[in-house]
C-alpha cells in the first residue's frame, strides 16, 4: 500500500478573540486538506497508465497537488502555533537575534510582517528562512500556493483566509485578528521551526 499523508492533532487552548467554534471548523478544512493530498497521488498512479489519454486530467491534477498539499503544511505550522498557550520568545533568542541582524530591531519587523498580513485577497504571510542566503524573508503566498519561495522554510505562518477570523472578528476586523494571532502565539514554536530549518 502506498504511503499515505497523516492527519497531524493539534491541542489547541483557549485563545483570545479566536473561537473553539472557528478552530473547529478550521481544523475541518485541515483535514480536506490532507485527504486531497492523498486523493490527487493515488489518481496520478491511475491516470498515469495511460498518460496520453488522460494527459488533459493528468495536467490539471497534477497542478491541484500544490494547492492541496502546501494547505496540508501551512496549516500545520500555523496550528502548531497555538499548543501549550501563549509563550514569549527566550532572552537569548537566536531567532530574535536574526531578525534583529536582518531588520534592525524587532519591532520593526513585527510591524512589516504585520502589513504583509493586510494585503487584499486569501493567503498567508510568512516569515522563512533561506537557506542559500542564509537570510530571514517575509512573503506573501495567494491561496495556499501562488509566492512560495524556492529553498525557503517557512517558520511562521499566518493564515489571512476569511475562514480563519470573519466569524469571530468580521471581514473589517482583519486588523484585530492579526493582533490576537500574535498575543495568542507560542514564539518557541517559531524559535523551534528556525532551529530546524538552519
Amino acid at each position: 500500500m502506498d504511503k499515505q499523508f497523516e492527519e497531524q492533532k493539534f491541542n489547541i487552548p483557549t485563545l483570545k478573540g479566536i473561537s473553539v467554534k472557528t478552530i473547529e471548523e478550521h481544523l475541518k478544512l485541515y483535514s480536506g486538506y490532507v485527504k486531497n493530498s492523498n486523493t490527487i497521488l493515488t489518481k496520478i498512479d491511475e491516470y498515469a497508465k495511460d498518460a496520453e489519454a488522460n494527459a488533459y486530467a493528468l495536467g490539471e491534477i497534477q497542478r491541484r497537488f500544490s494547492f492541496e498539499f502546501n494547505g496540508m503544511r501551512n496549516h500545520e505550522i500555523y496550528f502548531s502555533h497555538f499548543e501549550k498557550g501563549s509563550l514569549t520568545l527566550g532572552v537569548n533568542s537566536e531567532f530574535k537575534k536574526s531578525i534583529e541582524g536582518e531588520w534592525g530591531n524587532f519591532d520593526k519587523w513585527l510591524n512589516r510582517f504585520k502589513s504583509i498580513a493586510l494585503t487584499r485577497g486569501i493567503g498567508w504571510a510568512i516569515l522563512g528562512y533561506d537557506k542559500s542566503s542564509k537570510r530571514l524573508l517575509n512573503y506573501w503566498v495567494d491561496e495556499q500556493h501562488l509566492g512560495q519561495l524556492n529553498n525557503v522554510t517557512p517558520i511562521l505562518a499566518l493564515d489571512m483566509w476569511e475562514h480563519s477570523f470573519v466569524t469571530d472578528y468580521q471581514p473589517s476586523g482583519k486588523k484585530n485578528y492579526i493582533e490576537d494571532f500574535f498575543i495568542n502565539l507560542n514564539w518557541q514554536t517559531v524559535e523551534q521551526n528556525f532551529s530546524s530549518a538552519l
